[in-house]
């Protein structure tokens, strides 16, 4: 949560740059919405604190995006030893690679903390070097210009705040029937305490978390079971990305059970049983619940404080983060905008240029990337095909398989793809996919396209490196020029 100064309309003239001594007072929440506003509205003079109850970096960093792509990163390590037979590794070398292997996942959780830790330090300080008061506390609203910091030992301290952020994230959601112990039925938050690799992990949803959880796991060498309540295994992805990552799912031996509702999920004496809507009960030593998340906007006064909330309990914001109350604003998984680090960072920074009469410009969600960690992994910019169909938009595309790319073949990759979308006649990129190792990395060049409204023939014009995998995406655009009219 954060707080800071009046809106600029309201401040004098003398208040309105920040060379000048008096500084507007904010107040944000340690994650990447909260700590990049504070940042922000630091260097734009104010005077800054920052109200965190778990630690700087937020969920993002304590147990979300970092601790996840970090398990996520020893887990690619077991993938790509299977690769080393068909490169001519010997077995004995191959076992050195991780081919063989067994995991002590001990010591990756106890690695995957201590990185968090790590960043949440790095975090906190920065934060202190650029002048920002950190308090570790719960915060809540009390009217929309107070916030009241409740610390662990249960004194409280009041803040007189002229502009309030909040960035206060979000919880993982439970099903009734299947409350986490954080031993056996576990949310994602609690994998990290494991000791011991779960000899046979049900997880129970097949979006972006499940997805990813059930790749990592079976690649450090669990038995995996991916129950899916939608025909397929990322059902808000692209249709081939998504096909093609649940039959490598199937390829490597993961049991995927589609069209399958879990209703319960309950301990036994050596592990667990889910029940599933058709009456099935699937028996395991852990489950994961991957099951969405619940924004944390409850019992803190933002109702009371004039702050609207949507249905399903998110925030409710403008196209700058406004919230309906005056001076308060909000950023990241609380306001249901999308849940990505890089878009709470970006709708934290605009809030706080916004408050404080900096230059700003509206997000624009159609140029935010978005990656899912399995292997291979899958990255998305821009329109989607689903939804250029819906708007009736109409567009041409092309794909190329990644095993067609020499790099690919020298490496041993043989799943993934390029695909972009375009217009049918000005050639303008709308969007593109791109599945393959690394493809956080490779999607960035089609999303200065997106961005910047490239058209296909000025992606393929530009030099590429031979050989590489990004080569594949000039040459998709070279197959597009004769598409276009």
């Amino acid at each position: 949560m954060c707080s800071a100064a009046r809106g600029p309309s309201e401040w004098p003239r003398e208040h309105r740059h920040p060379s000048h001594a008096v500084q507007p007072r904010r107040r944000p929440r340690g994650g990447p919405g909260g700590y990049e506003a504070a940042l922000v509205a630091r260097r734009l003079g104010a005077d800054v604190t920052v109200i965190e109850r778990a630690g700087l970096g937020g969920a993002a960093v304590l147990t979300d995006v970092v601790p996840s792509k970090t398990l996520i990163a020893t887990a690619e390590w077991m993938t790509n030893a299977e690769f080393a037979a068909g490169l001519g590794i010997r077995p004995g070398a191959a076992a050195a690679l991780g081919k063989d292997a067994s995991v002590d996942l001990d010591v990756v959780n106890t690695r995957v903390r201590a990185l968090a830790a790590a960043q949440s330090a790095d975090i906190r300080g920065r934060l202190e070097r650029e002048g920002v008061r950190v308090v570790i506390a719960d915060g809540r609203l009390d009217g929309p210009t107070d916030v009241v910091a409740r610390s662990a030992d249960g004194s409280e301290e009041r803040f007189d705040a002229h502009v309030v952020l909040l960035a206060l994230g979000a919880t993982p959601r439970v099903l009734p029937d299947a409350v986490p112990d954080g031993e056996r039925i576990l949310s994602w938050t609690q994998l990290y305490s494991l000791t011991e690799l779960p000899e046979h992990l049900i997880v129970v949803g097949s979006g972006v978390t499940g997805a990813e959880f059930a790749g990592a796991y079976h690649a450090l060498g669990a038995q995996v079971t991916l129950v899916s309540s939608r025909d397929r295994v990322l059902p808000g992805e692209d249709a081939d990305a998504a096909e093609l990552i649940e039959n490598v799912f199937r390829t490597r031996g993961m049991t995927v059970c589609s069209r399958s509702r879990a209703e319960s999920a309950r301990r036994t004496e050596t592990g667990v049983e889910v029940t599933l809507a058709d009456g099935r009960v699937l028996e395991g030593s852990h489950v994961l619940l991957a099951v969405g998340s619940v924004p944390s906007t409850v019992g803190i006064g933002l109702e009371e404080a004039g702050v609207e909330l949507t249905e399903r309990g998110h925030v409710r914001v403008d196209k700058v983060s406004r919230t309906t109350a005056r001076g308060v604003y909000a950023a990241g998984d609380c306001t249901g905008v999308l849940p990505l680090a890089s878009v709470a960072a970006m709708q934290g920074r605009v809030a706080m240029a916004h408050a404080l009469g900096d230059a700003v410009s509206p997000i624009r969600l159609r140029t935010v990337a978005a990656n899912i960690f399995t292997a291979p992994e899958i990255a998305t910019v821009g329109y989607s095909e689903a939804g250029l169909e819906e708007a009736g938009v109409k567009y041409v595309s092309a794909m190329l398989p990644l095993a067609r790319n020499p790099r690919a073949k020298m490496m041993g990759m043989q799943d993934g793809f390029v695909k972009l979308f375009a217009h049918p006649d000005a050639g303008v990129v709308y969007g593109g996919v791109v599945v393959a190792p690394r493809a956080s990395e490779l999607i960035f060049p089609i999303t200065l396209a997106v961005s910047h409204r490239l058209t296909v023939d000025d992606v393929a014009e530009a030099f590429t490196i031979y050989p590489s995998l990004s080569g594949s995406i000039a040459e998709v655009a070279r197959m597009l020029h004769h598409r276009i009219a």
